[in-house]
């Protein structure tokens, strides 16, 4: 399959060239990052070029690096990795403080610091928080558009968190077909943020609050679980219509989604390995994947192989993604006015 050149190929181009050619350190704080204007179809066109790039061999994204003190109080990441498209490298880092406190008395950092490859100049230091916000609804929303049943009318979000606020506009973009939106969440505030972020995106549309989620789950063609992991959510493979897809973000699937599905898909089988032990069986294993979704995106194996067929899909990130995002935020920040130079390496 060719590799579509996203519409903002000639912009994004001119715009790297004003960057490489600014030789202090872009550094975009949380609130510069958050005044970004960028919409679904610009971040899936970006995500999705990150995938094919992979797939084509020409990024790098190895596993990232985990320290944990042995009490278990906090945990960092630290995620290295190569756009080959935009010739830009790039480290990814995550601290999270206080695991044994309650979540409001946690502390929790990500930033993303970008290098020109081309030019070997430092281009962007930024809070990568809203970069992770984006790019997992956008994963998502691929993932339906490839590997959901022909002709999808119904999807069922559950979860009202960030992940859950953000999913209907991107699934809406990429299925623009989907007529029955439906959510299942518990907390008021989520489910207005939700319907907040749908009409922001799609004016005429709302979205229909659930309470069965097991009747919710039968007449979905897509669902996406996206709750807290103290969710009593738990979809079973038993409730799915033929032909469902689930997508497993955060919560709200029960193993058996996984080990009964006909057909496994993953953003990466090593991560699904290591960060979906949740799902596994009663022995502790996890079943094969038939497909990684950077080849169904390239084209190299088909998402679906039949109409019927009931779909796992597993969500998790990849720092080229997360690479690809920021490097095109740092790019709208420069055409938008954002960020402080700062003169760090001089």
């Amino acid at each position: 399959m060719t590799d579509p050149a996203p519409a903002h190929d000639s912009a994004s181009a001119h715009d790297s060239a004003r960057i490489r050619d600014d030789r202090t350190l872009t550094v975009l704080s949380t609130s510069d990052v958050a005044g970004i204007d960028i919409t679904p179809a610009d971040v899936l066109a970006t995500v999705e070029n990150a995938y094919r790039t992979l797939a084509a061999g020409r990024s790098d994204n190895p596993r990232k690096l985990t320290v944990k003190p042995g009490d278990g109080h906090s945990v960092a990441y630290a995620m290295l990795g190569r756009d080959g498209s935009r010739d830009v490298v790039a480290v990814k880092t995550s601290y999270k403080h206080g695991l044994h406190s309650p979540r409001d008395a946690q502390h929790y950092y990500t930033a993303l610091t970008l290098y020109d490859d081309v030019t070997g100049l430092p281009l962007a230091m930024m809070d990568c928080g809203r970069v992770g916000a984006l790019r997992t609804p956008a994963v998502s929303a691929l993932l339906a558009r490839e590997c959901a049943p022909p002709g999808a009318r119904a999807a069922l979000v559950i979860g009202t968190g960030t992940q859950g606020r953000l999913a209907l506009p991107f699934l809406l973009t990429a299925l623009p077909g989907l007529e029955r939106l439906m959510l299942h969440g518990t907390h008021p505030d989520g489910i207005t943020a939700v319907r907040r972020q749908l009409r922001a995106h799609f004016p005429g549309r709302d979205v229909e609050i659930v309470t069965d989620l097991r009747e919710a789950a039968g007449a979905a063609d897509v669902v996406v679980a996206t709750a807290g992991p103290h969710t009593p959510a738990a979809v079973e493979a038993s409730w799915l219509r033929p032909g469902a897809l689930t997508i497993l973000v955060g919560h709200g699937l029960a193993p058996s989604t996984l080990h009964e599905a006909d057909r496994v898909v993953a953003t990466s089988e090593a991560q699904m390995r290591v960060t979906g032990t949740d799902m596994a069986d009663a022995d502790g294993g996890l079943p094969s994947v038939d497909a990684e979704f950077p080849a169904v995106l390239a084209g190299d194996v088909p998402g679906r192989t039949s109409p019927d067929q009931r779909i796992f899909a597993y969500n998790s990130g990849l720092v080229v993604t997360d690479i690809a995002l920021g490097h095109r935020f740092a790019q709208l920040a420069l055409t938008q006015g954002l960020g402080t130079r700062v003169p760090l390496w001089q």
